[in-house]
């Protein structure tokens, strides 16, 4: 075997896992503190190609957890350093971005009708909601990031179907809505760990909405976990 870049990937997934990763085509909705280390990983597992969709620009406060935060990448949309920062990675994957905030009115600007797989991890109930919705139509798999705000062990997140999750807030509000819609069997990343009470209150100016706590270890955790359960979901590893 000749070494490439994906060579070690290979000893464990065999040729064959290496090419349908290398034809496969991932969404992932939201590149902040979780999304932006499923983009991470899924560009250094040899996925071929990326939608990349988040209306957000890097902030100060992103610095403390997001793989994407610089003091040189502040200011500057968030899909667009990811994008280069996985083309400087693998300069062959193929990466489409979108300035978009993900809605249900936004919703058509996508076709899941063409993902292999989709990602989400962005903080809306409804976005979830919406983006869990087209997935199903779509029979496109899905999997979706509960809550990472406020916790502290990253080490207590585990892989489960949304009927199964208990203790976490934004999990159960998910589930409820999934069972009034009549949607089952939706794979989450969520933590049965009681969320830590911030220390001091911060609000954001543009909507008044309380900032939840954060740093470096629980949402790098959680995106590589789910970039992980994608990898072996598009290879067929267990």
């Amino acid at each position: 075997m000749s070494l490439n870049q994906f060579s070690r990937t290979e000893l464990l997934i065999g040729t064959d896992g290496i090419n349908k990763l290398s034809h496969s085509r991932v969404a992932v909705f939201g590149i902040g503190g979780v999304g932006g280390y499923v983009v991470e990983a899924l560009v250094r597992s040899g996925v071929g190609e990326l939608d990349l969709i988040d209306n957000d620009k890097v902030a100060l406060t992103n610095l403390n957890r997001q793989i994407i935060a610089l003091h040189s990448t502040i200011g500057e949309y968030k899909v667009d350093v990811a994008e280069k920062r996985a083309k400087d990675i693998n300069p062959r994957v193929n990466i489409k971005t979108y300035r978009t905030f993900y809605t249900p009115e936004t919703s058509n600007e996508f076709d899941f009708t063409n993902y292999d797989y989709v990602v989400d991890a962005i903080d809306t109930v409804v976005g979830k909601l919406e983006l869990i919705e087209q997935s199903k139509k779509a029979g496109c798999p899905i999997i979706c990031s509960m809550g990472a705000g406020n916790k502290m062990h990253p080490e207590l997140f585990e892989v489960a179907d949304i009927s199964k999750t208990s203790v976490c807030p934004l999990a159960k509000v998910i589930r409820q809505e999934l069972k009034k819609r009549g949607i089952k069997k939706v794979k989450v990343v969520y933590s049965k760990e009681i969320p830590t009470k911030p220390t001091i209150t911060i609000e954001e100016e543009s909507s008044k909405r309380q900032i939840p706590g954060s740093n470096a270890f629980v949402p790098s955790a959680v995106g590589l976990i789910i970039a992980g359960e994608v990898v072996r979901d598009l290879t067929n590893i267990a």
